[in-house]
């Protein structure tokens, strides 16, 4: 009889419970129902997009990917004779083999130290001897006649 009448109450407590759920569910759709629909959209004719161009390297970007790629052959070069060979390739994308080139050793608030500067011969030959590239190429000038006139290198 007990457990008669506790599953009685469970289950009028369910009914009440659903009851109260769908009156509740009704006043909403209720107040939505009066709330002004919204403005209908206006349509508006799109054209075609055109994709972007593709970016364009400009002449710095090419001539310092191609002087990494000269800087890592030189370092990884096998012998002494693919080095200097590589090192004359290099030589011809400078104004001259006195070209300056400057090492960013540390840059605080926009002022920059430089390790002591030395020239792009040099500095070729000192990644020959050490068969190790540990910098990358931060700035790069250009003369007039699309060589290099300058060189910033960084740490990696």
């Amino acid at each position: 009889m007990k457990q008669n009448l506790f599953s009685i109450s469970v289950n009028r407590s369910l009914m009440i419970a659903l009851v109260a759920m769908l009156a509740l569910g009704a006043c909403k759709s209720k107040k939505k129902a009066a709330q002004p629909a919204p403005p209908a959209p206006v349509e508006q004719v799109e054209q075609p997009v055109s994709p972007p161009p593709a970016p364009v390297a400009s002449a710095e970007e090419v001539a310092a990917e191609k002087l990494e790629n000269y800087f890592n052959s030189v370092a990884a070069a096998g012998n002494a004779s693919m080095a200097n060979q590589t090192i004359q390739e290099t030589l011809g994308m400078f104004s001259n083999q006195e070209t300056p080139v400057l090492i960013v050793i540390h840059e605080e608030n926009g002022i920059k130290d430089y390790d002591e500067p030395t020239t792009i011969k040099k500095y070729l030959e000192y990644l020959k001897d050490t068969k190790k590239n540990l910098n990358y190429i931060s700035d790069i000038r250009m003369d007039a006649n699309g060589k290099v006139s300058e060189l910033e290198l960084r740490r990696k």
